[in-house]
């Protein structure tokens, strides 16, 4: 079902291209739709961040119990080096698990920020730009970081998948919000026209 419908003849609602009003409530639903989608993403990546020891071990399990690590050996190699890293570094250093304590949070914190364009995403559009940004910000870091500190190029483009496909719902999201920015502005035009009629 489209976000818009097509205006009657002669309507003076229409903008540049062909006469359109929109459903805002159809686009509102939409809209919170995939901010939902966004935010559930966001928090349970923040969530799985906090066992983090405990699901590397898993982790580690799963791949001998369904024959992966014969199937892929390099990624098999990887899990369990990050399994050994994990659990040496949280067994001998506790501490460190707090380093991803703060990063479990920080992904909380990101997703409450999302409150606002849910309430009001024109006025707040400001943050699914902002978002947005951080999702290509995420490829970057990934080919510069990674290979300082020594992260397979697969693995690379794994973190990188984080930012391509958050971005998605996020282009989604702001090409309905300008739906419902230019329908605001028609119909500020119109009530301003009302008030003061043209000569």
């Amino acid at each position: 079902m489209s976000d818009i419908a097509t205006a009657p003849t002669g309507s003076t609602t229409a903008g540049p291209g062909p006469a359109t009003v929109t459903d805002t409530a159809l686009v509102q639903r939409r809209i919170r739709r995939w901010l939902w989608l966004f935010i559930v993403c966001l928090v349970l990546s923040g969530l799985t961040a906090f066992p983090l020891q405990t699901e590397t071990s898993l982790l580690v399990r799963f791949m001998d119990a369904t024959g992966l690590a014969d199937a892929l050996p390099a990624l098999d190699a990887w899990v369990l080096r990050v399994g050994d890293g994990v659990a040496d570094g949280y067994g001998s250093h506790p501490f460190l698990a707090y380093g991803t304590d703060w990063l479990a949070f920080a992904h909380l914190v990101i997703a409450a920020a999302f409150w606002g364009p849910l309430k009001d995403p024109v006025r707040n559009v400001w943050v699914i730009r902002w978002a947005m940004i951080a999702c290509g910000g995420v490829v970057p870091l990934a080919l510069i970081c990674g290979p300082l500190r020594d992260i397979p190029l697969f693995w690379q483009f794994v973190d990188m998948s984080f930012g391509v496909f958050g971005v998605i719902p996020l282009l989604v999201v702001h090409r309905l919000i300008r739906t419902l920015e230019w329908d605001r502005a028609v119909r500020t035009h119109h009530d301003f026209a009302r008030v003061i009629p043209s000569p």
